[in-house]
């Protein structure tokens, strides 16, 4: 019989043991997830002077998310560029650039605290589908988080071939909500 009684003692703190394990790796209820503003802005080529259409529809999405004392920025670019961009690929930019910038919120100019450029934009944007249309990621940027809150936000750059004029003023987007 006390075999019996230890077997069944293992047995009992094996299985709280099994629980515990359960419980500890379980993903919590509330996971943090990203808070994000989408916003839009339509640009004209000024280096196209043609019959077709030349103007670049842009949406981005600037995102923002805290988490594990970090806070963490991204930004997605989506275009409906002219039918045309297939036409023209490589010979529409000098230069495109998205810039992400993670600022902490306070009253008045938010101050950035952390900002990356993303050339790989310009890329993207002159190898858009046969349609033109095309989306662009950044990378995420992660700032270790003090007492404020804070926000993603962020501007295209574009330099347009053929105008010589380099790189001009920042397309600005709306910021994301604050985290």
């Amino acid at each position: 019989m006390p075999t019996l009684k230890r077997s069944t003692s293992a047995a009992v703190i094996l299985t709280a043991l099994a629980g515990t394990t359960a419980l500890s790796t379980a993903t919590p209820a509330s996971a943090a997830s990203y808070h994000c503003t989408t916003s839009s802005y339509s640009v004209d080529d000024p280096s196209y002077t043609g019959p077709d259409s030349d103007n670049w529809d842009l949406e981005v999405s600037l995102c923002a998310m805290r988490s594990g004392g970090y806070i963490y920025t991204n930004a997605t670019v989506y275009w409906d560029g002219p039918y045309t961009a297939k036409n023209r690929n490589v010979h529409t930019f000098n230069n495109a650039k998205f810039q992400l910038q993670t600022k902490r919120s306070v009253s008045g100019t938010d101050p950035v605290v952390q900002s990356a450029a993303y050339n790989g934009l310009e890329y993207a944007l002159e190898h858009s589908s046969m349609h033109g249309n095309g989306s662009y990621s950044t990378g995420t940027l992660k700032h270790k988080a003090g007492t404020g809150r804070y926000l993603a936000d962020g501007y295209i750059q574009l330099d347009w071939s053929g105008d010589g004029k380099g790189y001009l003023k920042p397309i600005l987007f709306t910021a994301s909500p604050v985290v």
